[in-house]
This record gives C-alpha cells, structure tokens and sequence, in this order.
C-alpha cells in the first residue's frame, strides 16, 4: 500500500453500470428490466416480497469498493454517476452520502429511461478532472462500459495510473486491457460470496411494485449468500436516521467490535495487494485504516498507543516486534473469512 500524500485517487462510479450488471450477475441476463428494479420501491407495502429478496442479494458493498480505492492513496475525487430520484438508487443514498461520495444527478434523457449519459458526463469530469488537478496520480473507474476504454488511454498517455473495477461477465476484455489494472467486484476484500438465482419465468412476473398472489403454504424467498460482516456506514462515523431501506448496522455493535473489523478490512487489502501472507508495516496498516475511515482513535478505545491495540487483536492478527520496524499479518483463519 502506498504512503499517505504520495499519491491523490480519484474515484467515479458509474453507479447504474455496478448495480445493473451486480444484479445480471447474479439473477441472469436481462433480470434487472424483466424484474422491474428500476421503478420497485421496497418501501412499498404492495412490494413483492420475492423481488424484494432478489434485490437484497443484489446489494452492491461500495464501502468495499471505496476501502480498495483508498489503499491506492488519498481520496481527492469520490463521485457516484446516477438519476437519484429512481427509487432502487435513492436506497443507496444514505450509505454513499456517508463516506462523502458526491452524488452527481443525472436525469434520463429519453422516454424510456434508460439512458442518463453517465458515460458521457464521468468521461468529461475525468477529462477535466486531470487537467485542473495535476497532482492527481490514480484514475479508479468503477464500471465495466466499453465505452470508458478511450478515456482509459487517454487518462495512462497523461501520466496517471488507472484502475477499473467491474463485475465479471459484465465488462469489456478491452476495458481490462486498458487499464493498468482492473479488479473484479467479487475479488474485493470484505466482499461476502452470493449464490447466483435461477431467473424467473417472464411469463409468471406481475408488475414491478405489486405484489403477485401467492399459494397459502408459499414461503417468500430468501436472500442467498451469508449475511454481511461488515457494518455500511463509516465505521466511527454516525449518520440521522434515513428513511432509505437499506442495512442498518447491528444496534449492538460496539466501538471494539467496530475497530476490529476496520482493522480486519485493512489487513485483507493489504495482503490483496500482495502475498498472502505478507508481513506489513503497522504505521502502513494504521494509514489504511484512517483512509477508510478518517475517524478512527485508537486512544478513546482505552489504548496507549496503536500497538497495545493491534496486541489486543492477537487472535485475529499476529505482530512482530522483534526486528528494526513492527510488522502485522492476519493470521490464516482470519484472512480465509472473505
């Protein structure tokens, strides 16, 4: 991981792209417009309850996604491309607006609604965005667009390092080889594997928003996948109450159990970026993790200094003290809970 200051991320999600091709990933081709994801409000009490299970599934972790794009150095740029007014987007509003991701609005520019011109517009802003900030050193588009590939050439010709983040079966071999490097969403430290669905028979599919009648003995279907480990909002930051419907975290979580899994995340991003089971430099881990989460103290969890707090973690985590500089990984049984 690189050094605070010794590089400036900028970070553009093409937020329809991830979330559309996370919920084809996992539902089949062309499942988010046969579902009606776009208009379904889970809100509602005539929502389907099998959809509803299926979007849950669905759920795109951008806290993961954020986490890996500051390993690459501080976050100067962090936008999110999107129509915020759609209910299935206005759901993730709380957890992006919490890790300061600037929510740029697109309105559809045609009847149908299915185009806003995010390609264009984060094209522009990346474009913009590399002339106006010349110490700008990385470019992370989160999308899997062919169409990004010129920008892609244009951003490593001006001198900066790209990096695409995409969904498998989703995203441009071209894109990939554009990049100077390019991360499946499923690959990301801290993302939980979901088992993909059967999709649904077309046919049998009532309206999005309406509840379709049910067998009395039918039981809704439940979201695949393990239940997430990780809490969606900064982990020492604390946010009003939305009214957007999505994860809350646990009403029991506590301070330590909220550091360890910083910590946890850090170290997995870490060894991502290289051998498994690489020793890291704590001050190194220590800057991930204020990266993550700019709040992090290790003082007002009742701990002198960061390395009485890695030594409290030492079922998690192994610490060396013996040579020149402290070193931390995580030990096998930790690092394989992904």
């Amino acid at each position: 991981m690189t050094e605070p200051n010794d590089s400036r991320v900028g970070l553009y999600i093409d937020f329809d792209n991830i979330v559309i091709s996370r919920y084809q990933q996992l539902h089949g081709r062309n499942a988010f417009q046969r579902d009606g994801i776009r208009d379904f409000d889970r809100s509602s009490p005539d929502a389907d309850p099998e959809i509803a299970a299926r979007l849950a599934a669905a759920t795109v972790d951008f806290n993961a996604i954020i986490d890996f794009a500051a390993s690459f150095g501080a976050l100067v740029v962090n936008r999110a491309y999107a129509d915020w007014s759609v209910p299935v987007n206005a759901s993730y509003q709380r957890q992006l607006m919490s890790r300061a991701v600037d929510l740029t609005q697109l309105f559809t520019a045609t009847t149908r609604g299915t185009k806003n011109g995010a390609d264009i517009r984060l094209a522009v802003d990346v474009v913009e965005d590399l002339f106006r900030l010349p110490d700008l050193t990385h470019v992370i588009i989160v999308a899997g667009d062919s169409d990004y590939i010129a920008l892609a050439q244009k951003s490593k010709r001006l001198g900066r390092y790209v990096v695409g983040i995409g969904v498998a079966g989703s995203t441009s071999t071209s894109l990939a080889a554009a990049c100077d490097e390019f991360e499946d969403y499923n690959s990301l430290p801290g993302i939980e594997k979901v088992t993909a669905t059967a999709p649904a028979a077309p046919a049998e599919r009532p309206r999005a928003g309406k509840k379709a009648p049910e067998p009395a003995d039918a039981q809704p279907k439940a979201a695949t996948g393990e239940t997430h480990k990780f809490t969606t909002v900064p982990m020492f930051s604390h946010t009003e109450d939305a009214r957007f419907d999505e994860t809350e975290p646990a009403d029991d979580t506590d301070p330590q159990t909220i550091a360890t899994e910083l910590l946890v995340r850090a170290l997995q991003i870490g060894h991502a970026k290289g051998d498994a089971d690489e020793w890291l430099n704590t001050g190194t881990v220590k800057n991930q993790m204020r990266r993550m989460d700019p709040s992090f103290n290790e003082k007002p969890l009742g701990y002198r200094s960061f390395t009485d707090f890695l030594s409290s973690r030492g079922d998690l985590a192994e610490l060396e003290e013996d040579g020149p500089q402290r070193l931390i990984r995580l030990r096998p049984e930790t690092n394989g809970r992904r």
